[in-house]
């Protein structure tokens, strides 16, 4: 999202109109999910994208009516069969597009929070907007709008205290999860809840062949990402080309000193079963999202008992994954890394792990329909 509003920040320099379309509502399968965002200049540039096809064509044109007219627009997609194999969306699901004129898009209670949410996006405060969503009959309105900084501070309202105390309370959750998300209030009444902060920081303890693929895998997934191992041959930019910090000192203490806010991700994965314990004790008192140690259940087991002797209370050791990642069967280092990086993908978005393969069920079932 920084590179949107950062472009926004650019277009209000520059003197020029925009609108921001933005995925407010799905159900079903869709292309893009809730707080995707497409913008686009008077000039048709694009930054962004809402999944491509002729929902964005759709969009494109209905954003560059909103430009001329600064009326705000609000539409639904549903994706049908017919559609779908027409445009490549093979989705089927239902999307619902807000699309508001640039002027709009960040003002709130006569705020201007364009510079907050440009500031949170490169790692200053983090931000909440919150969007009151009412439906009538199959229609979807926008009907208020607040804000929600760190420490309970904002401001804005949706015209309701007791509305306003709740959309409060989910941003602040989403703050905390860092995803943005749709929160049913009742049959008539949803919150669409975006959060604004820096990417997630990882932070690979060791710089060994697994690590390295690590922190190339986790480059191409938009982390953040710093090295820390206490051999100059292991962390250097030479060998960690393209990360954002590559530390040469001993592993605990660059984990006691390091800044380590709740967005961060701690992998271990040192040399060997004492290094990762003392590794594992220090990452264990930050205030880390996610604390993951690579290795066997039996190095797992030895090193909890170990931790739980010196007092370390059961409930943060659990919180601790343990033997790390995924079981996908692979066992080279790229494979290990794309373990352990689809387990911080379910820890960041919820996801289940399942397979998305259709049932044989639903498969018999809707292929027969089709023909």
């Amino acid at each position: 999202m920084r590179e949107i509003y950062a472009r926004m920040a650019e277009l209000e320099r520059e003197g020029r109109r925009f609108a921001v379309a933005t995925v407010v509502r799905t159900t079903g399968s869709t292309p893009q999910v809730v707080g995707a965002k497409l913008l686009v200049d008077d000039l048709g540039r694009l930054v962004g994208t809402l999944g491509g096809g002729c929902v964005e064509g759709d969009a494109f044109v209905e954003a560059k009516r909103v430009i001329e007219t600064s009326e705000p627009s609000l539409r639904e997609y549903e994706l049908t069969e017919e559609l779908a194999w027409d445009t490549g969306l093979v989705c089927g699901g239902t999307m619902w597009i807000s699309i508001e004129p640039g002027e709009r898009v960040l003002r709130f209670a006569g705020r201007d929070l364009l510079g907050d949410v440009l500031a949170a996006s490169a790692g200053g405060n983090p931000v909440a907007l919150a969007t009151l969503m009412r439906k009538h009959g199959r229609d979807l309105v926008a009907a208020g709008k607040l804000f929600v900084e760190t420490g309970a501070k904002g401001g804005g309202t949706l015209g309701d205290a007791v509305l306003d105390r709740r959309a409060r309370d989910a941003a602040l959750e989403a703050l905390r999860s860092g995803t943005a998300r749709t929160v049913v209030l009742d049959d008539e009444t949803e919150l669409l809840v975006e959060p604004v902060l820096a990417k997630p920081r990882l932070v690979i303890v060791g710089g060994g062949h697994v690590g390295l693929a690590i922190a190339k895998l986790a480059t191409q997934l938009d982390y953040e990402v710093a090295v820390v191992d206490d051999r100059p041959e292991f962390a250097n930019r030479e060998r960690f080309a393209g990360v954002n910090e590559v530390v040469n000192m001993d592993m605990a203490k660059a984990l006691e000193t390091m800044p380590i806010g709740w967005n961060t991700f701690i992998v271990i994965a040192t040399r060997g079963h004492k290094l990762d314990a003392t590794c594992l004790r220090a990452a264990v008192k930050t205030e880390a999202r996610y604390v993951g140690l690579l290795g066997s259940k039996r190095k797992t087991i030895l090193i909890a008992q170990m931790l739980r002797s010196e007092g370390v209370s059961d409930e943060r050791i659990r919180a601790v994954h343990a033997p790390i990642g995924l079981d996908l069967g692979g066992r080279t280092p790229a494979e290990i890394a794309l373990s352990v990086m689809s387990e911080l993908s379910l820890e960041r978005y919820g996801g289940t792990g399942r397979p998305l393969r259709l049932s044989d069920e639903l498969f018999e079932r809707t292929v027969s329909r089709r023909q």
